[in-house]
């Protein structure tokens, strides 16, 4: 049965939430949604665009805290995903020198989106960009042939917090539980098999360095946002045009993340997968 570890509980006392409502554990939506965006594959892009997309994040990591992943935990991560992506090791090695300055590159510039999509939800787009404008211009144009609206900063931004998160098909939540306890995360849920940790920013690398060393490997490991509410799409529809524009933005070459608050009810998650 899936269940819930809450922080603050001893592990004698720790509790087993029954599954809400939505059939799934703690921001459930999210969860569907994942399942949605992997089963029709709406963040696969060409080979050539993913390495892109990877080598960008990889030289901003550097350049911003140093070429030494040990001591940098956003270009660990950055690196653990393009490996993950079976990205070439002379690829990786050419982006952290971009980012260190020993080989020329260009220069990215963070930029941050908000916005509202189909039916209401709130999206954050994360972009690294050479060219402020002329992203800020295509942004304007996603969003307005998607049925959405481009917000100011700020809009939606108040919904989200950052969070790092552990994903693990191969562990039991009694194992994550008992790796991490010491480590403080703030959540652990099972739901279908897989275990999912949620845990402060600051508590990210201990929990890293826990499940490593208990001999457990994440299939996807990442400090990122996530929705403190989430927002109902009414019918099939709606769940459409939010997965399209959704899509559309993560296909753009300047967009490295898209993140929603968008609840995929389980009935509506079974329509989009098979359509």
């Amino acid at each position: 049965m899936p269940g819930t570890y809450r922080a603050g509980l001893k592990p004698s006392t720790v509790d087993k939430v029954a599954p809400s409502p939505f059939d799934g554990p703690p921001m459930a939506g999210h969860s569907h949604w994942s399942q949605i965006k992997r089963a029709k594959g709406a963040a696969d892009v060409k080979r050539g665009q993913l390495f892109s997309k990877l080598s960008r994040e990889i030289t901003v990591a550097a350049k911003l805290g140093g070429g030494d992943a040990s001591f940098n935990p956003r270009l660990r991560t950055a690196i653990n995903t393009a490996k993950a992506e079976s990205m070439p090791a002379d690829n990786i090695e050419r982006a952290v020198k971009k980012g260190t300055g020993e080989l020329e590159g260009v220069s990215y510039e963070e930029l941050i989106y908000e916005g509202y999509g189909p039916g209401g939800v709130a999206l954050i787009i994360e972009t690294l960009s050479d060219n402020k404008n002329r992203t800020a211009q295509q942004m304007r144009a996603l969003f307005t042939r998607g049925n959405g609206n481009l917000a100011a900063t700020g809009a939606v931004g108040w919904m989200f917090k950052k969070k790092g998160y552990f994903r693990m098909d191969n562990a039991s939540e009694d194992q994550v539980l008992e790796a991490t306890l010491d480590a403080n995360p703030e959540d652990i849920t099972e739901h279908d098999g897989t275990v999912e940790v949620f845990c402060a920013p600051e508590n990210y690398e201990a929990v890293e360095k826990a499940l490593k060393a208990a001999g457990l490997e994440p299939q996807t490991a990442k400090i990122s946002l996530f929705p403190d509410n989430l927002t109902p799409v009414p019918d099939l529809e709606t769940a459409k045009q939010v997965l399209e524009l959704v899509e559309t933005l993560e296909a753009h070459d300047d967009v490295q993340h898209v993140h929603t608050n968008v609840d995929i009810s389980p009935e509506l998650a079974r329509q989009l997968s098979a359509t």
